[in-house]
């Protein structure tokens, strides 16, 4: 099994914003119920992916979240490496365009750009892993599940999972 450190990462992070968020805290009041002091800055990049937090940082997160730890790990390796709920997406960018619904205004810019770019007697299809649908998430104002629920209508089958 191969581990893709800045896909984890990013799904861990995400994991810790949002148990954050489920708690309606800012990243300050999570802070303030740390053992020991960090940074706002720190915790944003924990958050975003961006930087990894050791093993001991991890558990002090998990526990001034009142989480448990095998828990919040759990749900980034199904995330990551179970498919459950998040894996890749196939998504055709003629179909998003078309697509009406206002919650995914910025996906369909951006596929308008992609589909304008396009060049080929392929169809327009995109491969979306993982990191990729975390951040058009994040544009959309979704969860990553979210978006792909909405995501299911506007996509073709896997032409690797034959």
């Amino acid at each position: 099994m191969h581990i893709d450190a800045a896909v984890y990462q990013r799904v861990l992070g995400d994991e810790l914003r949002k148990a954050r968020k489920q708690r309606g805290w800012t990243r300050k009041e999570l802070n303030d119920r740390l053992q020991t002091e960090i940074s706002l800055q720190t915790l944003a990049t924990y958050e975003l992916g961006t930087r990894q937090c050791t093993v001991v940082r991890f558990v002090e997160l998990c526990l001034a979240l009142d989480e448990q730890p095998h828990e919040l790990i759990s749900r980034v390796h199904d995330r990551v490496f179970a498919g459950t709920p998040v894996g890749r997406a196939h998504v055709d960018l003629r179909r998003v365009v078309r697509d009406g619904r206002p919650e995914l205004s910025p996906l369909r810019r951006w596929a308008a750009g992609r589909l304008a770019a396009h060049v080929g007697p392929e169809p327009p299809v995109v491969h979306l892993d993982i990191a990729a649908l975390d951040r058009l998430a994040e544009l959309c104002g979704l969860e990553v599940t979210e978006l792909i629920a909405r995501l299911r209508p506007l996509s073709v089958p896997d032409p690797d999972a034959r």
